[in-house]
């Protein structure tokens, strides 16, 4: 196949995939982040119930799992990231995605996690879960992102540039 219809083909995807609102993404996460979430509420809490995507904790305590808590946008990212690359092989682009797509997955469980037991057991006057969440909310993703980003060109060892390698690769072959 011509090395420009791959180009083409991968970014095509990388468009298609994001039609309507990333919805592939928050259908996948969405479930495999809230169970995961309700099995370590039941470790930390005596009572949880989980109704839809509230949990109600101690019948006292309400955390709802809004869209933005699944991050489907970060895991968007890492999907371009990993499809702008080119020269990977079918087999490694999907061990990659699993990958980088299972990490962000157990970071945003823990995040959670975390942020909910800080929720629970922190004083009502304190200011902690609106710092800590702010904090999360403005870097933590991203930061995460960019971790496992890192990781996996070294784990993987990745040589091209995401979009960059094709741009140059495209340009060249205009110049011709």
């Amino acid at each position: 196949m011509d090395k420009g219809l791959k180009i083409f083909i991968r970014y095509l995807i990388i468009v298609l995939i994001a039609i309507p609102n990333l919805f592939v993404f928050y259908f996948i996460f969405t479930p495999a982040t809230i169970y995961p979430v309700f099995g370590a509420f039941k470790i930390f809490f005596k009572e949880v119930l989980l109704i839809g995507n509230t949990f109600k904790i101690s019948g006292e305590f309400f955390i709802e799992i809004i869209p933005a808590c699944i991050a489907g946008s970060a895991y968007y990212l890492l999907f371009i990231l990993n499809f702008s690359i080119p020269k990977i092989k079918i087999k490694k682009r999907l061990k990659m995605l699993l990958f980088s797509f299972s990490f962000l997955l157990i970071l945003n469980i823990l995040r959670i996690v975390i942020l909910s037991l800080i929720f629970v057991y922190s004083p009502e006057t304190s200011n902690l879960f609106d710092i800590s969440h702010k904090l999360f909310w403005y870097f933590g993703t991203t930061i995460f992102v960019v971790l496992i980003w890192f990781i996996e060109v070294k784990t993987f060892k990745i040589k091209e540039i995401p979009v960059y390698s094709d741009i140059k690769f495209l340009y060249k072959e205009i110049r011709k």
